[in-house]
């Protein structure tokens, strides 16, 4: 049984067999959270959960497509069933586009691949897990997001597309999990140094990576609570001074900040 700030607690992670999601669940675990490990290749999942339980923490590795709601509802229950109720969903599984060239250009089930992934895995996540949130009325979500949900990229689309597209499934339900003390948050890390970043051309002349071990921390640090009051709202690892969002979390509530809205063309926009 681990000692850390997150004793006591059970955490979810999809996506936990490498990159960033093996070093969130290792991170979760240095603090004393139970780690439910799912991912799709098992031998790496076991190596996640070896390191998990060397810092004491209790574990349990499932192998699952996050694609398919039958293997998500029977993972879900196997981590509950041997860890206890989870605390904290971690959607962290994705996939990104294989070439950088125009919609029209790209392989349909490939693209298609990239947005079930990374949209209808957390949706199927979400099905299976905040039931028991809600109706304990505590809990938090954190969905692994990008800076690409916020702009436009003719050579990532699809992965542009699911990942706006997960930013509003997240506020359109912050409202009603909120109302039952469940966090939901989308937060971005930043072009950091994986296996997925090392295929974009994009990233090929890199020369500064943002910092996953920033990121497992500022993961523990929402585990934690510190991140609440921005309850809805997108946050980027990579660039925000998290204190200064912290500080002002009122004022972008009560703004409607950090969020995607159609931005109005001027005072007589009907839309506005």
């Amino acid at each position: 049984m681990g000692t850390g700030s997150l004793a006591g607690q059970v955490g979810l992670v999809t996506g936990a067999g490498r990159g960033i999601g093996r070093e969130i669940a290792i991170g979760l675990a240095a603090e004393g959270m139970a780690v439910g490990l799912v991912g799709r290749t098992q031998d790496k999942l076991i190596a996640t959960l070896k390191e998990c339980v060397r810092h004491g923490a209790r574990g349990v590795a499932v192998t699952a497509d996050v694609t398919r709601p039958g293997a998500v509802r029977e993972a879900v229950r196997s981590i509950e069933r041997d860890l206890g109720p989870v605390d904290l969903l971690v959607n962290n599984a994705g996939q990104v586009d294989r070439a950088e060239v125009p919609v029209w250009e790209t392989d349909p089930a490939q693209w298609w691949q990239v947005v079930e992934t990374n949209l209808r895995g957390p949706y199927n996540l979400l099905r299976n897990v905040l039931p028991g949130m809600v109706q304990r009325r505590r809990g938090r979500v954190i969905n692994l997001n990008s800076g690409f949900a916020l702009r436009p990229d003719g050579h990532y689309t699809a992965y542009a597309t699911s990942k706006g597209a997960l930013l509003q499934l997240s506020d359109n339900i912050a409202d009603s999990v909120g109302e039952h003390g469940v966090v939901v948050l989308d937060i971005s890390p930043g072009a950091v140094a994986t296996e997925m970043t090392a295929g974009m051309e994009m990233f090929r002349d890199m020369k500064a990576w943002g910092s996953i071990p920033y990121m497992v921390a500022v993961t523990v640090d929402a585990a934690r609570g510190r991140f609440d009051g921005l309850h809805g709202r997108f946050l980027h690892a990579g660039r925000d001074n998290l204190e200064t969002l912290v500080a002002s979390a009122a004022a972008i509530r009560s703004t409607d900040a950090r969020t995607l809205r159609l931005r109005p063309y001027g005072p007589d926009d009907p839309m506005g």
